[in-house]
């Protein structure tokens, strides 16, 4: 089931039904990251694409945020932990030239892409 053309390393989940298993995560918010976050559960490996500086929208929503172990607030926000675990994360700036460039040279190594943009949305990007 897996591309015959992905990347042959071994990624951080290595049991389950979806073991093997190489996703691609341009989603935010919430159906889509939870989605996502399922596949990982089940031993898919998702690759998360953010925006870079601030990331996904929800890391930033709360209260509630993750505390430290002193008990104080962090920048961490329980919301994006609870939609997004089990997922590698990178930046990329997919509106630019160089950016897209990447995330297609990341889909060529990925079995599935998840994308939850309007009708349309992803087609501006190339």
């Amino acid at each position: 089931m897996t591309n015959p053309h992905s990347d042959p390393t071994p990624s951080r989940q290595s049991a389950g039904p979806l073991a093997g298993l190489r996703i691609l995560d341009l989603t935010r918010i919430l159906a889509g990251p939870t989605a996502t976050q399922l596949l990982g559960d089940l031993g898919a490996d998702v690759i998360k694409i953010e925006r870079p500086g601030a990331g996904d929208d929800t890391r930033g929503w709360g209260p509630p945020f993750v505390t430290d172990a002193a008990g104080r607030n962090t920048t961490e926000s329980a919301y994006y932990l609870s939609s997004n675990r089990n997922k590698r994360s990178v930046a990329v700036d997919i509106s630019t030239a160089e950016g897209a460039a990447l995330v297609r040279r990341l889909l060529a190594h990925c079995d599935v892409l998840v994308e939850n943009f309007k009708v349309g949305g992803l087609a501006r990007y190339g």
